[in-house]
């Protein structure tokens, strides 16, 4: 890939201002998920379900519209420039926002919410190649920890955003908020942001090109372990995730304590994210993820010991949860990066690949987590005990690969 972020187009933006537009643009997803939670238990009484827990496919319908338009805007974003894909992306999240602002039914509930999964998907891809645009070597490092920084203390903020909300509405309002943040984020672009992909450097999208890329991707044993470990490691986060507002406030009864806490444990993953950037370089990321994977079949193997003796107490849970969150703080970002290693000569389409094919095995495991839980945390635990197993099991067999290929080099 050329390497045109030395010669950057004249910029009227600050370094100060580009890295809280980029922190807000990755942030939308994590808006449009948390900053509803807390929304769940209103909307499941204000609207007919099947069963309760099918409010759960709220959370689910977003991540499938995501999983799907990364396929889309990572290449379309190389061909086009990263506005063009930035203003799609922001008028379908701001479509899907006003479909649900309406909805009387669940199915319409769905429908607006996976519009604005296919809406999300535009900014937060377009996000990390817009700072690699502008950006090279160790200014780009910096600005992207800085990025991080901003974006870790989104999670933490939104339910609470969402329970201001409902202090003075109903849930139907925090679609506005959705509504008024794409509104921010968009005008902010039209205004602020030049375009950073120079028409020289645009690569057309081709059919030919897409498939190449994605033979590329899945011919490759390490990035399709890796790929596959990304999958399973974040299904089994989404599991907790569809259940958390039934967990905190339905089985612990923690009312409006449940951004609190649901806050806290998430800046516990955005302490964790600090940790690996730091020893990263001096353990390596293999070695990290095994320890954290380790970690997280320890603790779910003890906890589920526990649950079986005796119903756990609140207290209980949120230990274990903290000790999930910070561990889960040191695999997601060192798993993408092993999958994308062997790919830089196809980095745009792999990223695209790797992105949607991890969040659609995510989701459908995520979501069939969810959907067995039973006013217990058995089915949330037994999932992360399973599938972290599953995934060291893995990411051995790729290290194994790795360590084999290197042999026959030699």
């Amino acid at each position: 890939m050329t390497d045109y972020s030395t010669h950057p187009v004249p910029s009227r933006i600050s370094s100060g201002e580009f890295t809280l537009l980029v922190a807000l643009m990755m942030s939308i997803v994590a808006i449009s998920i948390d900053a509803l939670l807390p929304a769940l238990g209103f909307i499941a009484k204000d609207i007919t379900l099947s069963y309760p827990n099918q409010i759960q496919y709220v959370i689910s319908a977003l991540f499938l519209g995501m999983a799907l338009g990364q396929l889309v805007c990572g290449p379309l974003s190389d061909a086009t420039g990263r506005k063009k894909v930035l203003y799609g992306g922001i008028t379908l999240f701001f479509l899907g926002s006003a479909v649900c602002f309406f909805a009387t039914t669940i199915e319409g509930l769905l429908i607006g919410r996976f519009i604005q999964g296919l809406g999300v998907a535009g900014p937060y891809v377009s996000a990390i190649s817009i700072v690699r645009d502008k950006y090279a070597g160790n200014e780009m490092a910096r600005v992207m920890s800085l990025v991080m920084m901003i974006f870790i203390m989104v999670p933490a903020i939104a339910p609470s955003l969402g329970q201001a909300v409902l202090l003075v509405s109903s849930w139907h309002y925090i679609f506005v908020l959705y509504i008024v943040y794409a509104l921010v984020i968009g005008i902010w672009i039209f205004v602020r942001l030049e375009e950073t992909l120079p028409k020289e450097y645009r690569i057309p999208f081709t059919r030919t090109g897409f498939v190449e890329g994605f033979k590329e991707v899945i011919s490759n044993y390490a990035t399709m372990c890796y790929t596959l470990c990304m999958g399973l490691f974040f299904g089994s986060f989404m599991g907790y995730l569809n259940s958390s507002q039934q967990i905190f406030q339905e089985l612990f009864n923690t009312g409006k304590m449940f951004t609190v806490y649901f806050g806290v444990l998430a800046l516990l993953f955005g302490a964790a994210s600090m940790v690996n950037a730091r020893f990263v370089q001096k353990w390596g990321m293999e070695l990290l993820c095994n320890q954290a994977t380790w970690g997280i079949i320890a603790s779910s193997a003890i906890f589920l010991i526990v649950q079986l003796l005796t119903p756990p107490t609140l207290w209980a849970f949120l230990i274990y949860a903290a000790v999930l969150f910070f561990c889960f703080g040191l695999v997601f970002g060192n798993v993408n990066a092993m999958a994308m290693e062997p790919m830089g000569h196809v980095a745009g389409i792999a990223s695209a690949v790797i992105g949607a094919s991890s969040s659609i095995l995510s989701m459908a495991i995520g979501t069939a987590i969810g959907q067995m839980y039973n006013n217990t945390l058995i089915p949330m635990t037994c999932g992360f005990l399973f599938l972290a197993t599953l995934c060291l099991i893995i990411l051995n067999l790729a290290k194994q690969r790795k360590l084999a290929e290197a042999d026959s080099v030699a």
